[in-house]
């Protein structure tokens, strides 16, 4: 820890583990995809922070419901339902994704269920099937605890950047195939026509024009944790406009700007919640104006108690 309270994430130091824990994220998302009902923008396959990790919250069960449970302060991978079952397994180094895969269906089975999902990671560099995956298997327990620690504390800035907003807005979710933690705006007009060869998931997920901002841990291209906020579509001249903190810029992503602000320079910061949110408020509003979104949409000042 440092002044900020807020861990070190260097993602060198954990790479093997952030991407061990993706996959797992992954075979649990795509089995909640399976079980949910549908819901707009894939909001029904996403995870949300909870005081013990990330949860799927209730999924529909003949009998009731089940939830399933990341426990990252305990590290154990954890099943519950409505009727009071429990069962759990450890989450430690040397468990491949092949052997979560495993004993998450095992734990399952006790609960009569065998759903049927893809058995292969999602976008994702690994291509091996789940079943047969040992070529990961780290977790470093302090790491992935200076995960969830992040996770909690952006979960809560961002839901208090959701009470300054009068529209639609997503929950605070963490969507599995990229591992990223967001809060989406919409504006409440529909998107432009997706290219043609858009992914069922883009089509879904942009089907109305948004403004979205999240974290996420690093990857093979960002090589640090950061904090990231776009626009779309994305406006002409968005990125003439200046972002708070000074520590902030703009980057392009695919032939359109997109804002991020390094985890690693909040951690200077003497207030990182402030800066955070100083952060989400002047890309919403970069955004906002040059997309011509209604000044009504905006919360001011934002709501309370």
């Amino acid at each position: 820890m440092n002044k900020t309270n807020l861990p070190q994430l260097p993602l060198g130091e954990w790479e093997e583990t952030q991407i061990t824990l993706h996959l797992w994220l992954q075979v649990v998302g795509k089995i909640k995809l399976a079980l949910m009902p549908k819901r707009n923008h894939w909001w029904h396959i996403t995870f949300l922070v909870s005081s013990k990790g990330l949860t799927t919250g209730a999924i529909p069960h003949p009998r009731g419901n089940f939830t399933v449970e990341f426990n990252f302060v305990d590290h154990r991978l954890e099943l519950t339902t409505s009727w009071g079952f429990s069962n759990s397994f450890k989450m430690e180094d040397g468990l491949s994704v092949a052997s979560f895969y495993s004993k998450m269906y095992k734990l399952l089975d006790e609960i009569g269920l065998d759903p049927k999902i893809l058995g292969v990671p999602y976008d994702h560099p690994c291509k091996e099937p789940f079943a047969t995956c040992e070529t990961y298997h780290s977790y470093q327990s302090d790491y992935v605890n200076r995960f969830y620690q992040v996770l909690v504390f952006t979960n809560n800035v961002f839901s208090e950047f959701s009470g300054h907003f009068m529209g639609k807005v997503s929950p605070v979710q963490l969507y599995w195939h990229h591992m990223d933690l967001a809060v989406t705006r919409f504006s409440g007009r529909p998107g432009p026509p997706m290219w043609d060869n858009a992914s069922k998931a883009d089509i879904e997920a942009y089907s109305h024009e948004v403004i979205s901002a999240g974290f996420w841990s690093g990857d093979q291209n960002v090589r640090g944790a950061a904090y990231y906020s776009y626009t779309y579509p994305s406006p002409e001249g968005i990125d003439s406009e200046e972002l708070k903190p000074e520590s902030a810029n703009w980057q392009d992503a695919n032939g359109s700007p997109m804002a991020m602000l390094m985890y690693d320079d909040l951690l200077e910061s003497e207030d990182p919640g402030k800066d955070l949110m100083e952060f989400l408020e002047s890309t919403y509003d970069a955004g906002a104006k040059h997309a011509g979104w209604s000044e009504e949409l905006k919360a001011d000042p934002p709501l309370d108690n």
